[in-house]
Parts: C-alpha cells; structure tokens; sequence
C-alpha cells in the first residue's frame, strides 16, 4: 500500500503545474478516490489539497526569486488568474508578497516534497473484526461541530449537557442491534478531516425501528465494518485509535474505508478519567485485493 502511495505522489510531483487529479492519483494508489484522501490526510497530517497548494507555492517560490519570468507567468503557470491572487496566495504561505521577495531576496518558506516509509515504533497490536451489517438507521439528536483532534470537545460536551434527560431514554429505547446503546457518530465530514472542519456529531443508537418524527433519522446502507476496541484515558486513548486505525492498520491491511458514518461506543470510568471503546469504521475489501481474489477465482 505504501509503495502505491509513493508512486502516486511521484506523479503528482511531475504534474504539479497541472489541475489536481485526485481520482487518477486514487487509480495509481488502487483505491478509492474517498479513501486515498482520508489515508493521505491521516498520514500527512494535513488535507492532500492544502499540500499541493504547499507544495506549489514552494516550487512558484523559487522561480520568484530567481528572476527569470515575470511575475504575472509565474502566477499563470500554477494557477493563479492574476497577480493578485498569486500574491494573496504567495504572502500566506512565504509571509512576504512575490514582488517584495524578488526585490529583497527574502527568506521563504519551503514544502518538503512527501514521501511514505514504515517505522515500527513499537509491538503493539491492533485487534479487529469485520461485520457485515444489512441496512439500518440511526436515531437521535445531532449537531453541526467542529472537528477537534485531542482533548475533549467543548462544542460536543456543551451538546450533549443541553439533551433532555427523557429524549436521551426516549432514543436509548430504540436501539435493536449492534453496537447496543447510545452511541456516538461523526458524519458528513470533509475529506481533509483538518482541525475545525465541521462534521455532524450524532448521539443516538443504531436501529431497525420507526423512528418517532420529532428525532433525527439518518438511513444507513448495508455494508461490512471494521470494529475496533480500546481501554484507555478519555479522550485520548479513543483519539489515538481513530488515528492509527488510518495511520496504521490500513496501509497494512487490504481494505479501504468507504462513504459511511463512523461510530463509536464508549463507555467512562465514574471518575471520568478511563473509559472502554468500540469504533465501527465503514470499509470495503481494497481494490487491488478484490481483482486479485478476482484473477484467482477465474482461474479455478
């Protein structure tokens, strides 16, 4: 999986005056187009759109300082319509416009070209299952947040400290299969899944019932997942497991997440410090793996 992801940025780093391709870099990766933004921004730590946009100016950059096109071709050739623009983009990124770099010979900032290795950091290992689960529905409450990395987030605990303790028994009543109870679900999520992008927060309970009309009601397709469970400190030990779960079991794993909302069970220790997890990610079996399952089944 790694290798596939290096060679799709090798191309991107040879077309990188050109309009991002992001459904041919995903076909050179042998994923999904949904899936290789989600494991790019995972590994990256940043959306692939703001590394190209990084990766350009750092390149636009060195052409300003060297003084051999005017400004305006510069500007041109990634993708700028004016030189207003290119300088807007070009002082956000270096601090300084292009005009007073090539005058002064500023110091610029640089985007290192990405590449992806291995690094074994340790020996733990990730426990999983896959569920193939028909169509359902969630019940619930939900609310438009932003996306918080680490820590608690305040808009979500502000959310729920706000829900009607009856409405809460009213949804936990409704829940029929698994994952059992009140759950937590993100959806709608930008590709990026950047610091303060707004996602839909769920609490609610997965099910196959009538869902009264006066709750949140968001019908789910049939499809596996993968399950995952952690015991740790809250939040981080369920944070952290988010972020391997694209950081590490996927690149190590023939699968690939698919359109889905992602949901969580937890449960905190009384004292609010620990708490039990499962996280349910919508995946499917990896491209290359299906066409390799494929090849062999056609030969037999």
């Amino acid at each position: 999986m790694l290798e596939r992801l290096n060679q799709a940025m090798d191309h991107l780093e040879r077309h990188l005056d050109q309009p991002l391709d992001v459904a041919g870099l995903a076909r050179i990766a042998c994923t999904s187009e949904h899936h290789f933004r989600r494991l790019f921004s995972a590994l990256a730590g940043m959306p692939l759109s703001e590394y190209v946009r990084r990766r350009r100016l750092t390149v636009a950059g060195a052409e300003v300082l060297t003084g051999e096109a005017s400004l305006l071709d510069v500007a041109v050739r990634w993708g700028y319509g004016s030189n207003e623009a290119f300088a807007r983009a070009f002082r956000a990124v270096h601090g300084v416009g292009p005009a007073e770099a090539r005058r002064t010979g500023a110091v610029l900032r640089s985007q290192p070209r990405m590449s992806f290795r291995l690094v074994v950091e340790g020996s733990t290992s990730m426990d999983y299952r896959i569920v193939t689960k028909n169509a359902f529905q969630l019940a619930g409450v939900k609310a438009r947040v932003p996306l918080v990395h680490e820590g608690m987030n305040p808009h979500i605990v502000a959310f729920i400290k706000g829900l009607d303790p009856e409405t809460v028994r009213r949804i936990e009543a409704l829940s029929d299969q698994e994952p059992g109870g009140i759950v937590n679900v993100s959806d709608d999520l930008a590709g990026s899944r950047a610091e303060g992008t707004e996602l839909d927060y769920w609490h609610g309970v997965v099910t196959g019932a009538d869902v009264p009309e006066d709750l949140d009601r968001l019908p789910v397709t049939a499809g596996s997942w993968a399950v995952f469970t952690v015991s740790g400190e809250f939040p981080q030990a369920v944070q952290h497991l988010w972020r391997d779960v694209f950081t590490q079991w996927f690149p190590s794993n023939p699968y690939e997440s698919r359109p889905g909302p992602e949901i969580s069970k937890v449960r905190v220790s009384a004292d609010g410090r620990t708490a039990d997890a499962e996280l349910w990610i919508p995946v499917r079996q990896a491209a290359a793996a299906a066409r390799s399952r494929q090849a062999g089944t056609s030969r037999t």
